[in-house]
């Protein structure tokens, strides 16, 4: 846009360049605004007459080629510069320092040039101007400077310090109408980045002035890459190309007043390596400063590449130097943090999860104190100190034996928290959080899911580990048949494969009609080492079962054992004419599903009658056994000859048949008892 500077009403002009000392670009390709597109196919060169000189000094601004942002009706509305932070660059001191961050009235906004002229220029005097500066990353702003017009160029710290690893976007924002030309470096390694960008250049001193550098790598051969500029207001204001490798010049098209242009190249191996974007302002401008926008497509992908960096103005101290401490209580750097800057100079430190604000000191300059994690300061030479501690929680971790209804402490069990293997019990320092435990298994016992542990700053967060112990406990008899009450061995025995001891306790109980001599109670550590074993002898009177029970776990087993029926006894009488009664008895258990009480034992007792005569009332004298608790006898049942009168009456311990014809009869009833076996049989007499 071409400006008339020696009318009094100043014409706004629009065309930034953007000249940034050893910057490298990336590509991009961009549609004309215009439609005014040079196709590159192979991009025809134009080798250079003259070398390629560096930007100079010119005009006492120590080689600074400025960059700029304009506040309205401009192609974007906010500068972008991308800065990468790499894992093994975390830390660094950054370097982030800007010449020139506000509108210098004196530079042309009065209508003239002044000494040190930068490019600056405000087409509205009686409306404010402002340049805001924005460092962020995805976790938010890190530094934003707002800066009004002023009356002086100065060179100024945006962010000296490390940063962590990350993407951190720089946006350079104006309000008000006019345009601002400043100037951005960083320490190397890093280095700021773009696609899209708009530089200024100022004077007439016919240098090539370098933009940016672009580095072509192979995978883009084939491929066609777009360099787009806009509003260099015509071939007579500027000339601007590019220096492919080999040093050959190709010239870009120059675009007009409000337009844009592509030169589109379709890159080949020979074009591989770094380019160069150059202007120089010619003398036939009309213009003592022309904003300038460069883009770089490839296809119709934005690509970066690196801008920014200067000389140190000559003559001029870096104004209102911000150096920012983050250490630990013991004065060393805190890694992760950094600090963040607002436009009210107020600075907060940014610190790693859990670590909690100690203490905020002014080392330099002036400042006040609000926090121990919020400085204010007063812009100047400035450096300031933030102390944090690290989190100083913990989480104490035990284990436990359920065994029964008791709660063992255990010792050396393992267990993992936070990457890291340890042995409960200890207490383990780590950063506020929740934080898994997992245990490692047992044997011989069940885990219980373990909670997460929960650690606050300042206090000591706690898991019990909880393994429920299994054990077995088994009852045997030697023999398990025998006749009645012979002696059979018991053998209780507990154990369990958990590896720790425990105290236990087995017990052995007896059914009625068992009987020992011997201790039924053993008590003893159990392991898996180490079972408790209990053998007793015991007389044993009638089938049973006995039991095993190991405390505090109540744990049972039953051993049984049958004893042999008592077996019988004879009578035989000879009666009247010579006939012959014989009379035989036998007893057989029928088990405990007889049994009328919890200590009766139910037997079949069998009477079996044989006569070769027939009979009147012949009677069976059948006592019941003596001692204990008195028999129970059940109701008989009399099976015989058809013929025969079967009958039978009861009276007490006498059985009468009425009639008896020459045969065989069986008499059967149930006797219940809590005598022993070997005294229920009791022998019987025959009467008539």
């Amino acid at each position: 846009m071409f400006q008339d500077h020696s009318q009094p009403s100043l014409r706004r002009s629009f065309s930034f360049v953007r000249l940034a000392l050893s910057s490298a670009l990336l590509l991009g390709g961009l549609a004309s605004a215009q439609g005014v597109t040079t196709p590159r196919p192979g991009a025809p060169s134009v080798p250079t007459t003259a070398p390629v000189t560096a930007p100079g000094s010119g005009q006492g601004t120590g080689g600074i080629l400025p960059l700029v942002s304009v506040g309205e009706r401009w192609a974007q509305s906010t500068e972008s510069y991308t800065i990468v932070v790499s894992p093994q660059d975390a830390g660094k001191p950054l370097g982030l320092q800007v010449y020139s961050p506000s509108l210098n009235l004196q530079d042309y906004a009065d209508g003239r040039r002044g000494v040190g002229y930068f490019g600056d220029e405000l087409y509205k005097k009686n409306e404010p101007f402002q340049t805001t500066f924005t460092l962020s990353s995805a976790g938010g702003t890190v530094v934003e400077r707002r800066y009004q017009a002023s009356r002086e160029h100065s060179w100024e710290s945006l962010l000296d310090g490390g940063l962590p690893a990350g993407t951190y976007t720089l946006a350079v924002r104006s309000s008000g109408d006019g345009k601002n030309s400043f100037a951005l470096r960083v320490n190397a390694p890093f280095n700021l980045q773009t696609s899209d960008f708009s530089v200024n250049a100022r004077d007439s001193t016919q240098q090539d002035l370098l933009a940016a550098r672009l580095t072509v790598p192979q995978s883009w051969v084939g491929q066609t890459l777009g360099v787009s500029n806009y509003d260099v207001d015509g071939p007579q204001e500027a000339q601007t190309w590019v220096v492919q490798p080999g040093g050959v010049r190709v010239n870009l098209t120059t675009s007009n007043d409000g337009q844009k242009v592509t030169d589109r190249f379709v890159v080949t191996q020979a074009m591989v390596g770094e380019w160069q974007v150059y202007i120089r302002v010619l003398p036939t401008t009309k213009q003592y400063s022309n904003a300038v926008q460069y883009s770089f497509r490839l296809g119709d992908q934005p690509v970066k590449a690196t801008v920014g960096g200067f000389a140190d103005p000559s003559g001029l101290k870096l104004a209102n130097q911000l150096v920012v401490d983050v250490v630990d209580p013991q004065g060393r750097p805190i890694p992760g943090a950094s600090y963040s800057v607002g436009s009210d100079n107020v600075v907060r430190p940014r610190l790693p999860q859990g670590y909690v604000p100690v203490s905020a000191t002014v080392l330099e300059g002036t400042g006040n104190v609000a926090s121990p994690s919020e400085l204010r300061f007063t812009p100047g030479n400035t450096r300031l100190r933030f102390v944090a501690r690290p989190p100083q929680g913990a989480l104490a971790v035990d284990a436990v034996a359920i065994y029964g209804n008791t709660r063992m402490p255990l010792t050396n069990v393992p267990f993992e928290v936070d990457g890291k293997m340890y042995a409960a019990p200890v207490t383990v320092p780590l950063a506020p959080g929740s934080y898994p435990v997992t245990p490692s298994p047992i044997p011989g016992s069940t885990l219980s899911p373990a909670q997460p542990g929960v650690v606050v700053d300042g206090t000591t967060g706690k898991v019990t580990l909880e393994y429920r112990v299994l054990t077995e406990v088994t009852l045997s008899t030697a023999p398990d048949v025998l006749d009645a009450c012979d002696v059979s061995q018991l053998t209780a025995q507990a154990k369990t494969d958990f590896p720790y001891r425990l105290p236990g306790t087995l017990n052995l109980r007896l059914p009625v009609g068992w009987t020992s001599d011997y201790p039924l109670q053993l008590q003893g550590d159990l392991s898996a080492s180490s079972p408790i074993r209990l053998k007793v002898p015991v007389r044993i009177c009638r089938s049973d079962s006995a039991e095993a029970v190991l405390v505090p776990v109540d744990v049972h087993a039953t051993g049984e054992a049958r004893v042999r029926d008592p077996g019988g006894v004879n009578v035989s009488r000879t009666v009247q004419n010579g006939a012959r009664l014989h009379l035989t008895k036998t007893a057989a258990a029928i088990g405990n599903s007889g049994q009328t009480s919890g200590t009766q034992q139910g037997y079949t007792i069998t009477l079996t009658l044989t006569t070769d005569s027939t009979l009147d009332n012949v009677q069976i004298l059948d006592p019941l056994p003596s001692g204990g608790t008195q028999g129970v006898r059940g109701s008989l049942n009399v099976q015989g000859p058809s013929l025969a009168n079967l009958q039978a009456t009861q009276s007490g311990d006498t059985i009468v048949l009425p009639r008896v014809i020459p045969g065989t009869y069986t008499i059967t009833y149930t006797l219940f008892s809590d005598l022993p076996a070997d005294r229920i049989l009791t022998v019987p007499e025959l009467d008539w």
